[in-house]
């Protein structure tokens, strides 16, 4: 249909006493007269006002919640509290019906845990269309971050032969059968016969092939979907999640912080701008799921609070070295309250030392960097005392880690010293040494997380739900 108004528009823009035809789907329906309509452009509905003995009864034994339908009237100022203005309705058409005992959507309250169970519908709840809104906000605030930074947009590969992180959790991409499968003389699969001639996998990073077009375009970015086959079953993990990460040629560890904070402020602010409507709503939903934790577990603040908190604080920045002294010296730690006791130097922090740091002691966001090199990927530069690598983790409130970089080894030897050492070997990456060959600089990058952020701004505590058809051990629906 021509000349459909959007809610949003009708909200927003279009003046009392304007015609207008709008397309939704029913959430209520009241005393055959007062139609609950959204249509998923904002968190808020319409209010449709019909005479029903004008229409006949068939057509309103079909107003069901979750129908699709098309109502043309004019905008009237509404005396109905928490709104300004409903619609008198003149026609209605019916798109789509619903059947009204199998309409899983009921006018109530749902669980997150059921909605998941229900992605293909939750979009049209208020609070997942919210989530996704938002999502399409941060989504596109990234791409523009960067176009106005000067970065270029790369598409790295999704089927890759590389690891880049070296932890071996990949899934494999195949054409071959399985109980089928050639051998080679030794008893193993023989992927020379395989569609791409060896061993491939879908990608755990593109980091390492935007090394090689920051070498030559020098500011570059790729956002994208990576995948980890982990078996690991929490709210933190997604076994298909979308990855950014730039790549900056020219950049040493503290440049790679700074943008690293400015990127990130970039686009909270950027929500506060331009979506407060879905943003009061997420709101007030985490303030009603916090008054029903123990008083010792809420959070202190409101969720525009928490943004506007990570906008106006400068980002503390703390070495590894530092920051295990003060964990070793806290009272969670001697009181033997963290799961993970932090006792000598070199530990691998988990997400409640992140957070203490971050939300307890220095009541700010936290850059950590300088790693013990053991516990930190191939690629990283090795600091002169030959213990550390100039790494970097920007931790958040209520969350940990949020990005993860490192200034990227240049250095031919050493860089080949670290890849023998961790038994990587370098005929597989024999493109990667090329680039330290050639014209080799120093070059920094690093990779946030997209649902870790979506995560942040809306409030949500699961990853699964914020993002559209989570993909987690044991779960491959929709």
């Amino acid at each position: 249909m021509k000349n459909n108004s959007t809610i949003k528009e009708v909200l927003s823009r279009i003046p009392v006493g304007s015609e207008v035809r709008v397309n939704g789907w029913i959430r209520t329906f009241r005393n055959d007269r007062f139609i609950t309509l959204s249509d998923g452009t904002a968190p808020q509905t319409l209010q449709a006002v019909i005479e029903a003995s004008h229409f006949p009864s068939e057509l309103i034994k079909k107003l069901n919640t979750g129908a699709c339908i098309s109502v043309l009237g004019d905008i009237q100022s509404s005396p109905a509290k928490g709104q300004d203005v409903e619609l008198q309705v003149r026609q209605l058409e019916i798109l789509g019906e619903a059947d009204s005992e199998k309409y899983p959507l009921q006018p109530k309250k749902h669980s997150l845990e059921f909605m998941r169970e229900l992605a293909h519908l939750r979009p049209r709840t208020q609070t997942f269309g919210a989530v996704f809104r938002l999502r399409h906000h941060l989504a596109f605030a990234v791409n523009k971050y960067f176009n106005d930074k000067g970065f270029f947009y790369v598409h790295t590969p999704i089927i890759t032969a590389s690891d880049a992180e070296g932890a071996g959790e990949m899934f494999a991409v195949s054409t071959l059968d399985p109980l089928k499968s050639p051998k080679t003389e030794d008893g193993n699969i023989d992927y020379s016969q395989d569609f791409f001639g060896r061993m491939t996998n879908l990608t755990v990073s593109g980091q390492l092939e935007a090394e090689l077009f920051a070498m030559g375009l020098s500011k570059v970015y790729t956002f994208g979907p990576t995948f980890r086959a982990e078996n690991s079953n929490t709210s933190r993990h997604l076994a298909e999640f979308w990855m950014i990460e730039p790549e900056m040629a020219f950049y040493e560890l503290d440049d790679n912080m700074d943008l690293a904070e400015d990127f990130i402020k970039y686009l909270i602010r950027y929500v506060l701008e331009h979506a407060p409507d879905d943003l009061a709503l997420l709101e007030k939903r985490l303030a009603e799921e916090e008054k029903s934790k123990p008083q010792d577990q809420r959070s202190d603040m409101s969720l525009v609070e928490k943004l506007n908190f990570v906008l106006s604080n400068p980002f503390r920045r703390v070495s590894y070295t530092e920051a295990i002294e003060i964990l070793k010296e806290s009272r969670p730690n001697k009181k033997k309250k963290f799961k993970y006791l932090i006792e000598e130097w070199g530990a691998d922090l988990q997400s409640e030392h992140e957070r203490f740091l971050v939300e307890k002691h220095f009541n700010c966001p936290v850059i950590l960097y300088d790693y013990p090199a053991n516990i930190k990927a191939f690629y990283m530069r090795q600091n002169e005392d030959g213990k550390t690598v100039r790494a970097m983790d920007v931790l958040f409130p209520g969350i940990g880690e949020i990005i993860g970089g490192s200034q990227r080894e240049e250095r031919m030897e050493k860089l080949q010293e670290k890849m023998k050492a961790m038994h990587i070997p370098e005929e597989s990456l024999w493109w990667y040494l090329d680039t330290r060959r050639f014209g080799a600089c120093k070059h920094s990058g690093f990779g946030l997380g997209f649902e870790r952020l979506v995560q942040f701004v809306t409030g949500m505590t699961n990853i699964r739900d914020v993002i559209p058809f989570p993909r987690t051990p044991g779960n491959a629906e929709f």
